[in-house]
């Protein structure tokens, strides 16, 4: 695989029409999430997707990760994606906030600025098929972006 799309039809960019490069995602993250360091941001957007990849099931994790740059793609290529776990939202934002070592709290508001600039970085119909295999309960994840508020159940 060489990482190039022969399909511009197909809206395997982004937005503006090109790939999102790895510094451009970690930036935004960093950004976004007012982030100390880029290894702060990396680190949140690393334990978002591992997660993310454990949540989802079969070739889904590998089918985003084709649209991702080097070095973002592999946090949804681990040995565990693909396994479909069922784990709720609540679950998920726990197994973040303990890959990341940071509280509750924190975990879910990087969880939705890494999944705000994962949405740009991959195309809509990628993010529809995300979606499509989340319960209901993740759609505020996915609907409020990072700046609007989420109700989390502690």
């Amino acid at each position: 695989m060489t990482g190039i799309s022969h399909h511009h039809s197909l809206g395997t960019e982004n937005i503006s029409g090109r790939k999102m490069q790895h510094d451009e995602f970690i930036g935004q993250v960093q950004n976004r999430a007012h982030l100390r360091s880029r290894g702060d941001a990396e680190l949140a957007t690393r334990a978002t997707l591992e997660t993310l990849g454990e949540r989802l099931a079969g070739g889904e994790p590998a089918d985003a990760a084709a649209q991702l740059p080097k070095g973002i793609a592999e946090y949804l290529q681990h040995e565990d994606a693909g396994a479909g776990e069922p784990f709720s939202l609540d679950e998920f934002f726990q197994r973040v906030s303990q890959r990341e070592s940071v509280d509750v709290a924190d975990a879910v508001h990087h969880t939705r600025v890494v999944m705000e600039v994962l949405s740009e970085a991959i195309s809509e119909g990628e993010m529809d098929d995300i979606l499509s295999q989340l319960p209901s309960e993740f759609n505020p994840l996915f609907e409020a972006g990072s700046q609007g508020q989420m109700p989390v159940n502690r």
